[in-house]
């Protein structure tokens, strides 16, 4: 006689959809707990007290004028580019490309600085970047996306592998251009002649990059809640046999999307070579396509959230640097500390959405319908 088949000690059920409140309760004890960790172990590490700590990771973000600004900058790239990501996921593509569309947004940018700098005026040259930016991001999100129109390739594979050609292609610029030669470096482009640098708003280096930012989001909220292109994504998203049914053109609307995210991703990297560093390098954009998917997926594609979201990635990491530096560790502890946070943000998620199951609960439930 076969023995029967044992159910698991432990099994995965989804939940119902949780009050809002309660979501942000998950969230903030799961925020708070990642701290606790963080304390304990630098503690451990350093022998300093938890409070000095704690303090250190404030002091990297709000400790002075210029860190707030920097903060905010870094906030307001990190939106664009998860802004960007947010049509795509909508439409349950799954743009992993983030990092090489704005990375080549950054590389049409410092070719317009570079060449175009004796040829056009400086307004003209700005413009140009702005433009060639767009078309080149539009560019690298188009092609993974007409291959999954046509022949229905696997996207996440296909993006992220653009994201290695765009690093390739940076790099072998960087040598082509480089200065002085010999570096590997091209260095700050135009540096005297300020050619194709984004002009300073109020006295700020960093305002412009907020006011663009602020405006993009305003802007998606508004194409993803009220315009026909973002109720047809919402659509694909939700069954493309729904979708065809109703005659929406499903390959149209995924290499549309793809163009918008890409192009997105583009002005990403026009703000980054022509407004803050000037400059071009393999590392430019600094894993912010890989974060802004996180981003994208913990503000549950709502822009207006992703403001919040995108402010407390960027907290959270320059604090666990500015821990690291008071505490004289090296940056990879920062990182150590970083993915700790992260970790129990994504178990915080997991949380909202699923609940753990025990075997011998389940039968008594079982007992009890019967």
């Amino acid at each position: 006689m076969s023995k029967p088949d044992k159910k698991p000690l432990f099994h995965i059920v989804k939940r119902a959809p949780m009050p809002w409140w309660k979501a942000w309760m998950y969230r903030g004890l799961s925020i708070v707990l990642a701290m606790i960790l963080c304390a304990v172990i630098s503690l451990i590490m350093t022998g300093q007290d938890p409070v000095q700590i704690f303090t250190s990771i404030f002091n990297g973000t709000f400790g002075s004028p210029r860190k707030m600004w920097v903060t905010g900058q870094n906030v307001a790239m990190l939106l664009v580019i998860s802004l960007a990501v947010t049509p795509a996921f909508q439409m349950r593509f799954w743009n992993i490309g983030g990092e090489g569309q704005a990375l080549m947004g950054c590389l049409a940018s410092a070719a317009c600085m570079i060449t175009l700098k004796s040829v056009l005026p400086n307004w003209a040259v700005i413009c140009a970047m702005l433009a060639a930016s767009i078309i080149a991001g539009a560019l690298w999100g188009l092609i993974p996306a007409f291959f999954k129109a046509k022949w229905n390739t696997n996207e996440t594979l296909f993006t992220l592998m653009m994201n290695y050609i765009a690093t390739q292609l940076v790099a072998f610029f960087c040598v082509f251009w480089e200065s002085p030669k010999g570096s590997g470096n091209i260095g700050v482009i135009n540096q005297s002649s300020n050619v194709g640098w984004l002009p300073v708003v109020g006295g700020q280096k960093y305002l412009l990059s907020i006011l663009i930012a602020a405006f993009l989001c305003t802007g998606m909220y508004f194409y993803l809640r009220f315009s026909k292109h973002g109720y047809e994504l919402t659509v694909v998203g939700e069954s493309e046999k729904t979708a065809r049914y109703v005659g929406i053109k499903v390959d149209r609307v995924i290499m549309r999307t793809m163009i918008l995210s890409g192009a997105m991703c583009g002005i990403a990297g026009f703000m980054l070579t022509g407004g803050t560093d000037h400059t071009l390098t393999t590392t430019l954009v600094d894993g912010r396509g890989f974060t802004a998917v996180m981003v994208s997926w913990l503000a549950k594609f709502n822009p207006v959230w992703m403001i919040l979201a995108s402010f407390l990635l960027v907290f959270l990491d320059r604090g666990a640097s500015e821990m690291a530096q008071k505490c004289k560790l090296n940056s990879s502890f920062a990182d150590i500390l970083t993915g700790i946070i992260l970790f129990f943000i994504i178990g915080g998620e997991f949380f909202i959405n699923y609940r753990l199951c025990m075997r011998h609960n389940e039968s008594k439930e079982g007992m009890a319908h019967v």
